[in-house]
């Protein structure tokens, strides 16, 4: 492949790029004698669906629904032999011009569910928003209210029901592992001594409080220039600035727990963003993992972008985000139902959408013909 230079031309990036666009396309016509995947024909045959009810319209305080118009169902798009998980799921289509659903059949011995950032603050832990201007998670104590309700009422509720069924239930959260949640939480280096739990609580509540969560009020004097107000003013006061001016220097190394209002099991995994993407496919493979219910905060941000987002793992798994079981941000609204409604919809051109409704444990059965 080319070397580009620092500063290329137009013209020297264009052929750089025709000459990569060709090496890779020739990389993917080589075949590879040691794989051996199995391959069949999907019948992507499209029957209109008529006056069929709004989608994710079970929690409207949590989600709005939606009521596209134009639906359409596929065959199963996935159809496991010895399948025990029914997950109907949708897309959005702008060639076909509407919704796509089709049902599908998992294995569940194949199936990580997967909670993204479900960080515990706020919530009797010990892990506060900083006062009087501080910010983390929703950003506001009021917003991280709401996440503890929706954990509540909706995702802790499709954990413990899917538990006996998933291979695995993971929860992502920020920095790397430490000694206190080490003690708590399995890992991808192992599972902690039950004599080991209760102390790794004490530790990280210890450490939780004993942090000062006071910092800076918000400036009540600004200097703008004449020419750039606006620049000026967004420059000193931005929309959201969660660093030490208003959360404290150390804020964002201590331990973030998972969040109090999910019973977490001994055998469940805390995926740690440090550690980096690899590490978790790598985890998954070797627990033979094919499949994701993807859930978690927000829907916007972390869900897609980060570690154990949409973004990485649609890449190496068939990845379902159950579109009443995650949040987006919602500034200036005072409930995310609207906000998480257009997230949700806008990843659907991405991932399949399913909803907790529609994931059903079912005895196994052999795949329909």
């Amino acid at each position: 492949m080319p070397t580009i230079p620092h500063r290329a031309s137009p013209r020297a990036l264009a052929f750089a790029a025709i000459v990569v666009s060709a090496n890779l396309y020739l990389l993917a016509a080589e075949p590879n004698a040691s794989a051996t995947v199995e391959k069949r024909t999907y019948r992507h045959e499209l029957k209109k669906l008529v006056n069929p009810p709004p989608l994710l319209a079970d929690f409207p305080e949590f989600v709005d629904p939606v009521r596209e118009t134009h639906r359409y169902e596929a065959p199963p798009l996935i159809d496991e032999e010895g399948a025990d998980l029914q997950v109907r799921a949708w897309r959005f289509s702008y060639n076909a011009r509407g919704v796509i659903e089709m049902p599908n059949r998992l294995r569940g011995d194949r199936t990580a569910v997967i909670v993204v950032h479900p960080w515990g603050i706020d919530d009797g832990q010990g892990w506060q928003t900083p006062e009087p201007a501080g910010a983390a998670f929703q950003c506001t104590p009021e917003r991280n209210r709401v996440v503890t309700k929706h954990l509540t009422q909706v995702v802790n509720p499709l954990l413990k029901s899917l538990r006996n069924n998933a291979k695995l239930v993971m929860y992502s959260l920020p920095g790397k592992e430490d000694p206190a949640r080490q003690k708590m939480y399995r890992s991808f280096r192992g599972t902690p001594a039950l004599a080991d739990i209760p102390e790794g609580k004490r530790e990280l509540q210890q450490q939780l409080t004993a942090f000062k969560y006071l910092a800076s009020e918000l400036p009540t004097s600004l200097t703008l220039s004449a020419d750039s107000a606006v620049i000026d003013y967004y420059a000193q006061i931005p929309a959201l600035d969660p660093g030490p001016k208003y959360n404290n220097p150390g804020f964002w190394s201590l331990p973030v727990p998972v969040h109090q209002a999910i019973d977490v099991a001994r055998n469940d995994v805390v995926i740690y963003d440090g550690e980096g993407y690899p590490a978790l496919r790598e985890f998954l493979r070797q627990n033979g993992v094919r499949h994701i219910l993807l859930t978690g905060y927000n829907t916007d941000m972390c869900v897609c972008a980060t570690t154990a987002g949409f973004d990485n793992l649609r890449q190496d798994f068939n990845v379902f985000l159950v579109g009443d079981a995650t949040l987006a941000t919602f500034p200036a609204q005072p409930t995310p139902a609207v906000p998480t409604s257009a997230a949700v919809a806008f990843a659907s051109l991405k991932v399949l959408i399913t909803q907790a409704s529609w994931i059903q444990v079912s005895a196994p059965a052999g795949a329909a013909k």
